[in-house]
This record gives C-alpha cells, sequence and structure tokens, in this order.
C-alpha cells in the first residue's frame, strides 16, 4: 500500500499568504474609510484578494490541485474578512 500524497508546504504556506492579507486589507478597510463605505471597501478588498489568490496560486506551476487551494484560500479569506467587519460593526454599535 502506497501512503496518499499530502499537500506540499509551499501550498499551504500561499494560501495562509492570502488569508494574511485578507486579515490586514480587512483592518485598513475598517480603520481607513467610513463607515458608510465600509462595506463597498470590504467588496473591493475580498476583489483584491481573489486576484492575488490566482497569481500566487498560479505560480506555484502545479494543476494538481489548484482548484481545492483556490477554494481554501477564497474561503478562508471570505471568513477572515467577515470575522473582521464583525468586529467593526460590533464596535461601531458599542460606541453609540
Amino acid at each position: 500500500m502506497s501512503t496518499p500524497e499530502l499537500a506540499p508546504a509551499r501550498a499551504w504556506r500561499s494560501i495562509a499568504a492570502v488569508w494574511v492579507s485578507a486579515a490586514v486589507i480587512a483592518v485598513l478597510v475598517g480603520l481607513l474609510t467610513p463607515p458608510p463605505l465600509r462595506m463597498e471597501w470590504i467588496t473591493v478588498g475580498f476583489g483584491l484578494c481573489l486576484l492575488l489568490a490566482f497569481g500566487v496560486q498560479l505560480s506555484l506551476a502545479r494543476s494538481k490541485g489548484f482548484i481545492d487551494r483556490m477554494a481554501l484560500s477564497m474561503g478562508g479569506a471570505l471568513l477572515i474578512m467577515g470575522l473582521v467587519t464583525c468586529g467593526f460593526a460590533l464596535a461601531a454599535v458599542v460606541a453609540v
């Protein structure tokens, strides 16, 4: 019996890079934009994460697992940006 092929460490680093970028973008959007425009800029930031994920995953030059890596990158970015946005929304409610 052969052992299953594990994802290379480089693939996980590329996924984590998109997640870290999503967190940084979400925090910057939350700090630098006025509250009425925050959701529009979060959407733009998520689009930037999508472009970044495409670039990073294509730079690995591995077609095997591309869809899985993109799904993990974008799913994690969506979750992270959503949590950061909820944090800013709760802070705005508490501040009022």
